[in-house]
C-alpha cells in the first residue's frame, strides 16, 4: 500500500454507529425482564439511541412489546422440557407439561413480573387475545400432533383443542385461580393434566 493510500485509510473517520433495530429492542427488553426489572420503553429507547415513538411504531404499545418478550422467554423453557422428555405418547407429553409447569412456577422473572404488574401480566399472559398464549397453544398442539403422527398417542379430542385446554388449565393453576385455592399447586395440576391426556398421573 502506498504512503498516500495509507494516509487516506488512517484519516478516514468512522461514521455514526448503525441504528438500533427492532430486534435490538426485543433483546434489551428481554434482558431487563430476565433480570426482574421493569420493561421501560423510554429507558430502552434511550439505551439504544432511539426515539420512544420509534419503539411504539414497531410494537404498538408497551404491552405488545412485553408479549413478544414473554414469548422469547417462554419458548426455550418449553423446548428444554420437551428435549428432556424420556417417555413417549401420553406419558411423555405429561412429563413435558409437568416439567414446563414447574419451570414456570419457579421462574424468578415471571414471578417478579406478576408481583409488580399483576393486572397487566395476566392480560399479557392469560387473556384469550394474548399472543404469548396463542404461541404456547400452537407449540403444544404441534407436540401432541407429533405423538399422534408417530402412532404413540391417540388424542381424546382434536390436538388443538387439547392444547387449548392444557394451556388454560395451567394458567389457572399457576397464575389466576386463588379463589379455589389451586394457584401454584403443580402436583394437582399434573393430576388434572393426566386426566385430560387420558394417562395415569
Amino acid at each position: 500500500m502506498s504512503r498516500q493510500n495509507r494516509s487516506r485509510v488512517s484519516n478516514k473517520r468512522p461514521g455514526p454507529p448503525p441504528a438500533a433495530s427492532r430486534e435490538d429492542v426485543i433483546r434489551a427488553g428481554l434482558n431487563r425482564y430476565l433480570r426482574g426489572e421493569r420493561v421501560d420503553v423510554q429507558a430502552i429507547a434511550a439505551e439504544l439511541g432511539l426515539g420512544r415513538a420509534t419503539v411504539y411504531r414497531w410494537f404498538g404499545s408497551r404491552e405488545k412489546l412485553i408479549r413478544v418478550i414473554i414469548i422469547r422467554a417462554t419458548e426455550p423453557v418449553l423446548a428444554a422440557a420437551r428435549s428432556g422428555q424420556q417417555g413417549k405418547g401420553g406419558p411423555g407429553l405429561l412429563e413435558t407439561f409437568d416439567r414446563f409447569n414447574r419451570a414456570l412456577a419457579d421462574a424468578p422473572a415471571l414471578r417478579s413480573f406478576l408481583e409488580a404488574e399483576r393486572d397487566a401480566a395476566l392480560r399479557i399472559i392469560a387473556s384469550d387475545a394474548s399472543l404469548s398464549q396463542a404461541r404456547v397453544i400452537e407449540l403444544i398442539t404441534r407436540m401432541v400432533q407429533e405423538e399422534v403422527d408417530a402412532g404413540t398417542y391417540e388424542a381424546p379430542v382434536e390436538p388443538s383443542t387439547l392444547a387449548f385446554a392444557i394451556v388454560k388449565l395451567a394458567e389457572a393453576f399457576l397464575f389466576n385461580d386463588a379463589v379455589v385455592g389451586v394457584r401454584g399447586d403443580v402436583e394437582r395440576l399434573r393430576e388434572v393434566e393426566a386426566a385430560l391426556l387420558g394417562v395415569p398421573a
